[in-house]
């Protein structure tokens, strides 16, 4: 491929990347037959991917249990509207699960990391399950996060959480040390969206 061909094919932007996984998935799933964890992984699966193309995401690929999905690659790029939609599919993910028996038997618990950073997106690859689509250290930031996410929570870095302080409500966290990192990461759980009234100040979603 030439350098224009490539120059047309793949561009440098600013997205926020959501891991989301299944607490417990490898012990769950030991002694199950593989019909039922077809049937579990089905149901969950099902679950998170209505929820993030709902959210305007783009799921780029299961690993396991895990699912990668990426925010504001869409026509209306990347803005603080776009990571806040990433985590509102976090957030609305686990609610949607916590309601649910997958296979009609089991309850599950997850964990959702999100990181917000520059990465090269495959113009080509911007689609549904388009493995590879983006390149970049924001990826394994997120999945770092997500396994270092306190159970049934939302955790974002510190960029997710600058870019959407306006639009969701958050808890900071102590700040952890991950593998491959050189420096501990500062750490934010998301706690529900904010909305902003006519008057100007910030308040929870159903706030009286």
């Amino acid at each position: 491929m030439t350098a224009i061909a490539m120059a047309e094919q793949e561009r440098r932007q600013t997205v926020t990347v959501l891991f989301i996984d299944i607490v417990g998935y490898t012990s769950l799933t030991d002694d199950l037959d593989c019909a039922v964890v077809r049937a579990l992984q089905r149901d969950y699966f099902s679950t998170v991917c209505d929820v993030v193309r709902t959210a305007g995401g783009v799921v780029e690929k299961y690993v396991g249990d895990a699912v990668m999905a990426v925010f504001g690659t869409g026509p209306g790029g990347f803005g603080p509207e776009a990571a806040a939609s990433a985590v509102r599919a976090g957030l609305s993910v686990q609610e949607a699960l916590r309601g649910q028996l997958l296979a009609g038997r089991f309850a599950v618990r997850t964990r959702v990391g999100l990181a917000t950073g520059d990465v090269i997106v495959d113009v080509v690859a911007a689609r549904e399950f388009g493995h590879g689509m983006v390149s970049g250290s924001v990826v394994s930031t997120a999945a770092r996060l997500q396994a270092y996410a306190p159970h049934d929570t939302v955790v974002v870095c510190a960029s997710t959480q600058a870019v959407t302080d306006e639009l969701i409500a958050y808890q900071e966290l102590p700040p952890v040390r991950v593998a491959g990192k050189p420096y501990p990461l500062d750490l934010w759980r998301a706690l529900q969206p904010q909305r902003v009234p006519a008057g100007g100040q910030l308040c929870g979603v159903g706030a009286e």
